[in-house]
């Protein structure tokens, strides 16, 4: 092996080269390129290569540039180093060998004539007027960013919101009875409807009836309401028991009592059932638990008429015929908010599944009002007069719209965008 010590350099070399294998050759032209190959020896290749084979190196790679769309990038511009009475054929001819062939036409449509300083314009964003305009192209973006009129994305067609129910259901002996919550649909498609002493199920999927319990002479039904999962329902009776049916094999589950006088409202959670009674109590049960009830909650001065567990079983809101909505949560039996702007007995309750803390709540006769509440920090943050006794809210799951169901005077249903409380739906029934 040589022994003699190799002097460093700048270029990292293979095993088997070294500088002086190297000859650089240089071809000039009339036109301001070079090219520069690397030619070795054939003594040094044949160090790298097979003994049979002799072989050369160079570091030139060209790509083939048709479809590279290099007109985009700014290379030719206005102030072409062509000068007058200059060689223009032989211009356009390099820069077809160097560009393309449809480089040429683009250049000839844009009227410039010539290559610019490439340290100027390179990689400068152009138009491509080959292609379909983008919406994010600058000639649609334009200066500023201010999108054309022209290329704006076209209004959406308004909604088709039907007009007319999809079905109509026969429900005799309906209780005309404000303060009760007699219509519950089930996350399984089941409708549950309270009809005097009896519950009635209908199954939207075949239009089947079917009776699941009837309370006898003495009782009537004056609140249903489903579980979560859609297997169980609760029903609360005139005479301050709630029963816990259920549903597909139409057997009762669970009879409870603590009320006074009629349950005319019932809410589950995940885990417990609350019910409200005209005793001005709300009783908290577990089915787990052999009691009636395990907690009551004391704070309205007239009969619960509205109750709504929270999305995350946090905090439960109630309304009253004494005008109040209170909020409580699990770890007291005192109220944590009290909210009495209304001016009439709040049954309409909904908690928004779109943004935490967003209580709506609409009220009787006398107020007409849904109201918009932050339950974080107590505050109203909008309202709007509907006109009409609001009876029913519910937040649509897909879109921050809601829905409100309307008594007298005007006996509507409408829809309302959150939050610009605009009407999408007003429709008299």
């Amino acid at each position: 092996m040589d022994s003699t010590p190799r002097r460093k350099s700048g270029l990292n070399l293979p095993s088997g080269m070294n500088e002086t294998s190297l000859r650089l050759e240089t071809f000039s032209s009339s036109s301001s390129f070079r090219a520069v190959t690397c030619v070795s020896s054939p003594r040094a290749i044949s160090s790298l290569s097979s003994p049979s084979k002799t072989s050369s190196c160079s570091d030139r790679f060209i790509p083939c540039r048709s479809s590279s769309r290099l007109h985009t990038f700014g290379l030719i511009e206005k102030g072409s180093p062509v000068k007058e009475g200059g060689d223009e054929a032989y211009a356009r001819l390099l820069k077809s060998e160097l560009f393309g062939s449809d480089f040429g036409s683009f250049s000839s449509a844009g009227g410039q004539g010539g290559l610019s300083s490439p340290n100027k314009n390179m990689l400068r964003f152009k138009t491509d007027h080959s292609g379909p305009n983008s919406p994010y192209s600058p000639s649609i973006l334009g200066n500023g960013c201010r999108v054309s009129s022209e290329s704006s994305t076209p209004p959406k067609p308004p909604r088709k919101v039907p007009k007319k129910p999809h079905k109509v259901l026969d429900v005799p002996s309906l209780q005309d009875d404000f303060y009760l919550n007699l219509v519950d649909w089930s996350s399984q498609n089941v409708l549950a409807v309270g009809l005097g002493s009896c519950v009635y199920l209908w199954t939207a999927s075949n239009s089947k009836v079917t009776r699941l319990c009837d309370l006898g002479h003495n009782d009537s039904v004056c609140s249903v309401q489903w579980t979560r999962e859609g297997s169980y329902i609760s029903v609360g009776t005139h005479e301050g028991q709630v029963q816990v049916w259920d549903g597909t094999q139409c057997k009762r589950v669970r009879t409870m009592g603590g009320h006074q006088t009629r349950t005319g409202v019932l809410a589950w959670n995940s885990r417990t059932l609350a019910s409200g009674s005209r005793d001005r109590h709300i009783l908290q049960h577990d089915l787990r638990i052999s009691s009636d009830y395990i907690s009551k909650l004391v704070g309205h001065k007239s009969e619960v008429c509205g109750l709504k567990w929270s999305h995350d079983d946090r905090e439960l809101a109630s309304g009253g015929n004494d005008n109040q909505l209170l909020v409580w949560n699990q770890h007291s039996q005192l109220p944590i908010l009290k909210l009495t702007e209304h001016t009439a007995a709040v049954k309409a309750i909904a908690w928004s599944p779109h943004q935490s803390g967003l209580l709506v709540s609409g009220g009787g006769t006398a107020d007409r009002c849904i109201r918009f509440w932050n339950t974080t920090n107590g505050h109203q943050l909008n309202h709007v007069d509907t006109g009409s006794q609001v009876c029913n809210l519910a937040w649509s799951k897909n879109v921050n719209e809601l829905v409100s169901t309307h008594g007298y005077s005007q006996n509507q249903i409408m829809v309302w965008k959150y939050p610009s409380l605009s009407k999408v739906l007003a429709k008299s029934l």
